[in-house]
């Protein structure tokens, strides 16, 4: 008999225990103030034109809460005023997988998209955003400038006049 209770005590501790980080964790949809500060500390270094620094808040934001979506927004917008399309597609990528219709998410990809002159994949984007916003919003409005605009970094990189030989 007391073997089985100590059986019983064991399997039930080892069930109170199991149950307890379950019980703590957070919904979805509520992000770390701390992530949330963080991020606003990234735009305001992004605004002031600190790169590098605003990376860093934005990186730290994520450690902090990696499903702060707007916190990829944000590290996708760093990344192109260096000019890393490709990155901020990247990062918009991380934010549209956590939220598939996030506006800012798509705008900021298929802006990205455009300097790197993959044209008919913005405007997939912008069809995606016409129809999560058919009355009009800024995400859209701004899409279809940059589109409208086309390339303008890569654009003003000129190829070699002739292949380099070996």
């Amino acid at each position: 008999m007391m073997r089985l209770l100590h059986r019983i005590m064991l399997v039930g501790l080892a069930g109170a225990l199991l149950a307890a980080p379950v019980s703590s964790q957070k919904p979805d949809d509520q992000i770390h103030p701390r992530s949330l500060e963080l991020m606003r500390q990234g735009e305001t270094l992004l605004a002031e034109g600190k790169f590098v620094d605003a990376d860093d808040a934005l990186e730290a934001s994520l450690v902090v809460d990696p499903r702060n979506r707007a916190a990829f927004v944000v590290m996708a917008r760093v990344a192109q005023k260096q000019k890393l399309f490709g990155q901020a597609i990247r990062f918009t990528n991380k934010a549209l997988a956590l939220e598939p219709r996030d506006l800012d998410a798509l705008a900021v990809q298929g802006e990205a998209m455009v300097e790197l002159g993959a044209v008919p994949r913005a405007r997939d984007n912008l069809a995606k955003l016409q129809k999560l916003c058919p009355s009009g919003c800024r995400q859209l409005a701004v899409l279809s400038a940059a589109i409208s605009r086309g390339p303008t970094a890569v654009a003003s990189v000129k190829p070699p006049a002739s292949p380099k030989t070996n």
